[in-house]
């Protein structure tokens, strides 16, 4: 549905964008990560064809965007930041003059209202001016005009920005349900919001693109992916970690508290030793001695951990 290649984009001597490249499907919901002025929003800007790309390539539906741009902008909504819209207009007037502006007339038109009004539930407000409305329901209706088309590709800039939980929760919702036909990208800041609705993740940094792939995936590049979380009762803490150290597949074990008879420890497994295949050996450990065992899982990592030791330099200093 999308491929991008080679995407640049220069402002004078700054290079935002600098050659990113990658491929979302019907079905993706691609979220798209990286600290600000990472070049997230130039780049979907750029495959909006909001603004033209300094080089590369951008096909959207096997158009190109360059030179088939309004063919290929019938097949995409698009929520800018900042939502913006006409705060003069009623909130149906203004999903009016967008359906209008997408073709949409007559009847199909308030098909078109109706649908969009209960999916972002905006039948309390439907009647008001769009600058009489609280942020988060001028950002729904932004959200609103940009599927009034059922477009098969959706792109949008931080599209829980402003709203309340139960409003991002509500939106993070309809982005899943729709991301079963559709091909999507988002970008955004909350992590967890990655996790609990992509399947496709792509951090960029200094207008590179450094990670590329499932949240799961990227979450394994965690410095303690992998490793053994234990906490038992009953056994002292030098002799916890002289057991565990002598299994196979073990390269080491910090102990994480000792406190009350009660120690925790973590267990990094060898390079060699696949995901959690340790957790059994150490639960029949502690059969074998008796202890206690209060909590054995395996630590699956963290994106957050990830995403800042990529986009941090050495130094602590954010590298833009």
């Amino acid at each position: 549905m999308i491929e991008v290649k080679n995407l640049v984009k220069c402002f004078g001597p700054k290079r935002a964008v600098d050659g990113v490249s990658f491929t979302v499907e019907r079905g993706d919901v691609l979220g798209f990560l990286g600290p600000n002025g990472a070049g997230k929003s130039t780049s979907m800007r750029m495959i909006t064809g909001y603004i033209p790309m300094t080089s590369g390539q951008v096909t959207v539906g096997g158009m190109d965007i360059s030179k088939s741009p309004e063919e290929a902008k019938k097949l995409i909504g698009y929520l800018p930041e900042n939502a913006p819209s006409y705060p003069g207009m009623s909130v149906r007037g203004f999903l009016k003059f967008c359906a209008e502006i997408r073709g949409i007339t007559g009847s199909a038109a308030t098909r078109a209202i109706d649908r969009v009004v209960s999916l972002c539930f905006l039948d309390k407000v439907i009647h008001q001016n769009v600058d009489t409305l609280s942020k988060g329901y001028r950002h729904r209706v932004c959200f609103a005009q940009s599927i009034i088309h059922d477009p098969d590709i959706l792109i949008m800039d931080e599209p829980t920005d402003g709203l309340d939980p139960n409003q991002k929760q509500e939106v993070r919702k309809i982005i899943k349900q729709m991301g079963e036909k559709k091909a999507i990208i988002f970008s955004t800041h909350i992590l967890e919001e990655v996790e609990a609705v992509c399947n496709r993740t792509i951090i960029i940094d200094q207008g590179k693109k450094v990670e590329d792939g499932t949240p799961d995936e990227i979450k394994r590049k965690a410095l303690n992916a992998g490793s053994i979380i234990v906490g038992t009762t009953g056994v002292l803490a030098s002799e916890l970690s002289r057991k565990l150290e002598a299994l196979n597949g073990v390269d080491k074990v910090e102990v994480l508290s000792d406190s009350q008879q009660k120690v925790s420890a973590r267990v990094f497994p060898g390079a060699a030793v696949a995901f959690g295949s340790l957790a059994p050996e150490i639960y029949r450990l502690a059969a074998r001695e008796s202890w206690t065992l209060n909590e054995l899982h395996t630590d699956s990592g963290r994106l957050d951990d990830v995403f800042r030791r990529i986009t941090f330099s050495e130094t602590g200093k954010a590298k833009n």
